[in-house]
C-alpha cells in the first residue's frame, strides 16, 4: 500500500486532483484522530474535527504543488501541520470573540472604510501612487485579487470584512460553524497577502 501511496503522492504533487483526493481519503482519518484530543469541551459546540478537516483539505488542494514528494510520513506530517494551524486559528478567533473589539462594533458599514481596514489587516499600505485615488484603486485591486481566491475564502472576506456581518451571521449564511469561519478567514487573508502585490503591479502597469 505504501508504494501505491507514494505513486499517488507524486501524481498529486504534479497536479492530479483525483490522486490527492484518494490520499486524503486514506489518510484523513489519521489526521482526524490526532485532532480529536486537541479540541477542548469549551469549544466543541463551535468547532469540531470535521470543520478542521474541511478547511485542511481545501488548503491541501491549493498548496500540494509546493510539497516535495518525499514519502507518505512527510505527507501526513504536512497535512497534520495544516490541520493544527487551522485549529489554532479557530481557537484564536473564538477566544477573541469573547472580547469583541469595540471599534468593530461601532464601525460604520461604509465600503471605503471596510476596504481600508482589510488592507490594513493584510499589510498592504503602499499600493497606490495618489492619496486622492487610493480609495478607488484599492477597491479595484482588492476585487481583482479576491476573484482569484476560492469561493469560500472570497465569501468570508466579503461578508465579514467588507459587509461588516458578524461571525454568527456569516456562519449561518455559509452553513458553517463559527470556528470554520475563523479558519477560512485566516486562510483567505494569507491568500490575499500572496495575491495583492502581483495584482497591484498589473494594475499599475495598465493605469
Amino acid at each position: 500500500m505504501s508504494g501505491r501511496d507514494d505513486e499517488l503522492l507524486v501524481k498529486a504533487v504534479a497536479g492530479e486532483r483525483e490522486a490527492l483526493g484518494m490520499l486524503l481519503t486514506r489518510h484523513g482519518g489519521d489526521v482526524r484522530q490526532a485532532l480529536s484530543g486537541a479540541i477542548s469541551p469549551e469549544w466543541r459546540s463551535m468547532v469540531d474535527e470535521d470543520d478542521v478537516l474541511q478547511v485542511t483539505y481545501l488548503e491541501a488542494f491549493l498548496q500540494i504543488k509546493k510539497l516535495q514528494p518525499s514519502g507518505m510520513p512527510a505527507f501526513v506530517a504536512w497535512l497534520r501541520r495544516i490541520a493544527e494551524n487551522n485549529l489554532q486559528d479557530a481557537i484564536r478567533g473564538l477566544t477573541r470573540a469573547k472580547r469583541p473589539d469595540p471599534r468593530r462594533q461601532v464601525r460604520q458599514a461604509r465600503t471605503d472604510d471596510s476596504v481600508a481596514a482589510l488592507y490594513d489587516l493584510v499589510g498592504e499600505d503602499s499600493m497606490t501612487p495618489s492619496r486622492d485615488a487610493a480609495g478607488h484603486e484599492r477597491r479595484h485591486i482588492l476585487e481583482k485579487a479576491m476573484e482569484q481566491l476560492p469561493t469560500d475564502y472570497r465569501s468570508v472576506l466579503q461578508m465579514y470584512d467588507l459587509d461588516g456581518r458578524s461571525v454568527n451571521e456569516v456562519a449561518k449564511a455559509m452553513s458553517r460553524s463559527p470556528g470554520a469561519v475563523y479558519m477560512l478567514r485566516a486562510r483567505a487573508v494569507e491568500g490575499l497577502r500572496r495575491l495583492l502585490p502581483s495584482v497591484s503591479a498589473m494594475y499599475s502597469r495598465s493605469a
